[in-house]
């Protein structure tokens, strides 16, 4: 396929949701004219009928929820949706995959840019240089995407054998690309955020938050560390990244009755993407007759804890729904970097080191815009383990229904938590045990039978 074939939005859209072809066998319909300037390179980079999207699949699958009826479960909409809620070891029933083609339709764009900058001598340089940095990170962020979907969790002992996701570097979608390590797919991501961390902009773009910065590059780098279980580095990442974006929101001035509370470039927002827009039954906003919060979560609030009201409502007794989040009217998750993810990083990183003054004392650095005026009582821990509980409680409640629960179980259970999910349908029980293969989500069956890379055991 030649590079002068991209440049075509509508393209974009037959490239995600056509079930007839793999994304990596896809090919555009016509060729047409080839971008000729930065500004066409950047409109490539921002059509957000594409960019700024990550997968739904974690979230269908986590404990944040529980679906509040047998005749709710056997209403949704999408096979993925029921089977994905049991955990049922045949996810898809032939349905079109988002979570696979979304990222990958990412990269092709990313590498259609990058190719199209090597070519190319622009005037400026600057320009040029911050536009590579821009395409860097995209594929970066959908790399990382895909790996801790399609992945086992990263294990240092195990990560050279481990399998992780076939490396595109070209926009030929002709060429067809087995699956790398684990390890060769981390050191890629690695490597395109380093190009990144360099090349773009310091400040966060504060009316285009779909486009990335220095910051984003860092809250990334924080957020993938800590994944990995590199807790050295994730705190490097998040001390670093505050050093450019440490904005947080008064939620005292936030409106507690209000079912879209944020704006879409809220304050604490570095870097913007929402869910793959699929799996509406089970992640959309205001979907209240189908699933519920999961209770357990919502017991860790207390009543001077203003999230308890601008993150849900009350559709019940004891039954509560997710207002909006951080994207203003948006329909699906917020799945984006943001200034509240950073500090729980670097609190968790301090905690895990014994520095537990520290540790809580950056939570209490957001918790306090987050209670009653006058009413918030500042966390301290007098042990490690008190430290790490109360870090891991503050995760869960700060950052619910954000696409980072599954993640963060994968993690945890990786680590030795030992946390088993259980599901009731129709008085069957159902369970996910820690560390079983089902965290690691199969690859669309049409993208093995026409590529020929290996499937993940299920």
């Amino acid at each position: 396929m030649n590079w002068k074939t991209v440049y075509c939005l509508t393209i974009a859209v037959s490239l995600f949701t056509s079930c007839k072809k793999s994304f990596l066998d896809k090919k555009p319909l016509s060729t047409i004219t080839a971008p000729n300037t930065i500004a066409e390179l950047n409109g490539l980079l921002e059509n957000q009928t594409i960019m700024n999207y990550t997968g739904g699949l974690p979230h269908i699958s986590a404990d944040e929820y529980n679906i509040v009826s047998d005749q709710q479960y056997y209403s949704l909409t999408t096979a993925t949706e029921r089977n994905g809620y049991i955990w049922d070891r045949n996810l898809y029933n032939g349905e079109t995959v988002l979570d696979w083609e979304v990222p990958f339709s990412q990269i092709f764009y990313a590498n259609s840019v990058l190719k199209v900058l090597e070519e190319k001598n622009f005037k400026d340089q600057k320009q040029s240089n911050r536009t590579k940095g821009w395409a860097s990170f995209i594929r970066a962020y959908a790399c990382y995407d895909l790996v801790k979907n399609f992945s086992p969790v990263y294990n240092s002992i195990t990560a050279a054998s481990d399998l992780g996701i076939p490396i595109k570097l070209s926009p030929d979608v002709d060429q067809v690309t087995q699956r790398s390590s684990l390890q060769s797919t981390f050191d890629h991501i690695f490597r395109d955020l380093e190009i990144a961390g360099r090349l773009l902009d310091a400040e966060v773009p504060e009316r285009n938050k779909n486009r990335p910065s220095k910051a984003a590059v860092l809250a990334l780098k924080a957020r993938i560390y800590l994944y990995m279980g590199n807790y050295s580095m994730a705190e490097i990442a998040a001390d670093s990244c505050l050093l450019y974006h440490n904005k947080l929101i008064d939620y005292n001035g936030i409106s507690t009755t209000a079912t879209t509370p944020f704006t879409w470039n809220t304050d604490e927002v570095i870097y913007q993407s929402t869910q793959v827009v699929n799996y509406y039954d089970l992640s959309g906003y205001g979907n209240v007759p189908k699933f519920q919060v999961n209770p357990n979560f919502i017991a860790l609030y207390s009543d001077n804890d203003l999230r308890k009201v601008i993150f849900f409502s009350k559709t019940g007794v004891n039954k509560y729904n997710m207002k909006r989040g951080y994207v203003g009217g948006g329909s699906y998750p917020f799945t984006g970097l943001a200034t509240d993810e950073v500090l729980i990083i670097k609190a968790e990183c301090l905690a895990r080191r014994g520095e537990t003054a520290l540790s809580m004392e950056t939570l209490n650095q957001y918790l306090i815009k987050r209670y009653k005026k006058n009413l918030f009582t500042k966390l301290t821990a007098s042990t490690t383990e008190e430290a790490i509980r109360l870090v891991l409680e503050e995760r869960v409640k700060e950052l619910i229904w954000r696409g980072l629960r599954w993640s963060d179980l994968k993690r945890f259970n990786r680590d030795g938590m030992n946390i088993t999910l259980i599901r009731v349908i129709n008085n069957i029980t159902y369970s996910l045990p820690p560390n079983d293969s089902r965290y690691v989500f199969p690859i669309p069956d049409q993208e093995i039978a026409l590529s020929g890379i290996t499937q993940n055991q299920r």
